[in-house]
């Protein structure tokens, strides 16, 4: 095992390497604008990294998950189509509709669907039946462009996925579902190069960026496994559905917020800003290594709630309740952020010792 992870690891960071040569040569990379507050033209290799990786590792190991080879068909096409719209730019019309159509092929062929909702509500087992198919299509979007938002900083879209991916892989290895924990860690260890380039370790001029085509390949995952835990049919699934929230709260709620504020602004829910959390963190004064830390422990906390419900049997009704409470909370300080700021950032100049910067220094 520890060979095999070190030889992953390794043909990431060849990989990474490789292609950032001829990234510069093709033109994609990320120049900076109004947004983009980065230095130079940074190459967007990071997900077509990854891909690479785990195309060699299932192309070997086809058995570590069912339907593999449709898994790998739906992540490169959506890596392909991520490139595309990283050179350029691409309807973000055009971008739905290829989701819409992987998420239709992934319920047709693999039965990967969204029927049931467990006992959430407190009123027994929600099933789905006909809606199921159109709900499925609304989460696949959803996680695939959760993912992508919160891809704002470096490192974060990185921290939060090996969040997510670490607290899967633990409760699929307590479930004796080894083949699909260990798929999660070398999934962990393929993103480690680009972690390691994006924060700059090996130097800023070796920085790489995930790309679309690295949010939308890692999104798709996520729900692609989050759904072949919880949706198992008759059976009994080896995760609750209510859990998954737990699993993705950052960058599910950051998205829910974000879009339903748009929406009440009368502008698309697809139309980029600076209002996400990582912003408002930055706000309030930290950096961007420290806000990064702050939203990945937060993370961490919610996915640890999960874990803990899970294991303890916490009931579905409770932990969801507690989810839409935590939601409601993001979304009030969402809609008041400026204010908020302002405030916190006025009592901690006038109390320095309770600097967020100092705390997460």
């Amino acid at each position: 095992m520890f060979l095999e992870l070190s030889f992953i690891f390794f043909s990431s960071f060849a990989t990474l390497f490789l292609m950032r040569k001829v990234a510069k040569r093709i033109g994609l990379v990320d120049k900076p604008n109004a947004r983009k507050l980065h230095n130079g033209a940074v190459p967007l290799v990071g997900g077509l990294s990854i891909c690479l990786v785990l195309a060699q590792y299932l192309t070997f190991n086809p058995d570590t998950i069912e339907h593999s080879w449709l898994y790998l068909l739906c992540i490169c096409v959506l890596t392909i189509v991520g490139a595309v719209d990283d050179k350029t730019d691409l309807s973000f019309k055009v971008r739905l509709g290829i989701q819409a159509i992987l998420s239709i092929v992934m319920m047709k062929v693999a039965g990967l669907e969204l029927n049931n909702l467990g006992d959430m509500f407190g009123i027994g087992e929600v099933s789905l039946g006909w809606a199921g198919s159109l709900i499925t299509i609304v989460a696949v979007i959803g996680a695939i462009n959760a993912f992508n938002m919160v891809d704002g900083i470096d490192g974060l879209l990185g921290g939060l996925s090996i969040v997510t991916f670490g607290a899967l892989a633990f409760l699929l290895q307590v479930d004796s579902q080894h083949g699909l924990a260990y798929l999660c860690v070398v999934i962990i260890v393929a993103m480690l190069p680009y972690i390691f380039m994006n924060l700059g370790i090996l130097g800023r001029e070796r920085k790489v960026f995930m790309g679309d085509a690295g949010s939308m390949m890692i999104g798709f995952t996520v729900i692609w496994l989050l759904l072949g835990v919880s949706q198992t049919g008759s059976s009994e699934p080896l995760m609750r559905p209510v859990t998954a929230l737990w699993l993705i709260a950052v960058p599910l709620m950051d998205m829910a917020a974000i879009m339903i504020r748009r929406i009440r602004r009368g502008d698309s829910p697809f139309k980029p800003d600076r209002e996400h959390l990582h912003h408002i963190f930055q706000r309030l004064g930290l950096g961007p290594k420290q806000t990064l830390v702050a939203i990945c422990f937060i993370a961490s906390l919610y996915a640890g709630f999960g874990i803990y419900g899970e294991a303890t049997n916490i009931s579905e009704v409770t932990m969801f309740s507690l989810f839409i409470a935590c939601f409601t909370i993001y979304a009030v300080i969402l809609n008041y952020v400026w204010r908020i700021t302002s405030f916190i950032r006025s009592r901690l100049e006038k109390t320095p010792r309770l600097n967020l910067r100092n705390f997460f220094s």
